[in-house]
């Protein structure tokens, strides 16, 4: 049976996403714990769907399509910072600090392909 990290060892955004998605899983059953639930299902939508767009985005139709794709995976991160940043700033909450460096490093490579991506089909 093939892993997922097997299928796509040699694609470092889809395994970041991807290892990103679970510890997202795993942060948000910490605030479910501690009944954070709305925070917590805000959390969970955004950062599990940036792997996802991020997947999707390789069986794209065109260049065009891989572009909106990507696109749409760094809105979903961008959103995602934005919950961390707030979990940071209440009392309470978990510490998002090796979450939010993840997530800065996923949007810099992410927008490093989208750019790259840009001049290759020009």
């Amino acid at each position: 049976m093939i892993t997922f990290q097997e299928k796509y060892k040699n694609n470092l955004i889809l395994l970041k996403s991807f290892e990103f998605a679970k510890k997202v899983v795993q942060y948000t059953e910490k605030l479910e714990e501690d009944r954070k639930y709305v925070i917590a299902n805000q959390l969970l939508k955004s950062g599990t769907s940036i792997g996802a767009n991020i997947k999707e985005a390789q069986n794209s139709e065109s260049k065009a399509d891989f572009i909106h794709k990507m696109k749409i995976a760094m809105k979903e991160a961008d959103e995602t910072e934005f919950w961390l940043f707030l979990c940071n700033e209440l009392e309470n909450y978990p510490n998002t600090e090796e979450l939010l460096t993840e997530v800065f490093d996923i949007l810099k490579i992410t927008n490093k392909i989208i750019s790259t991506t840009k001049k290759i089909s020009q």
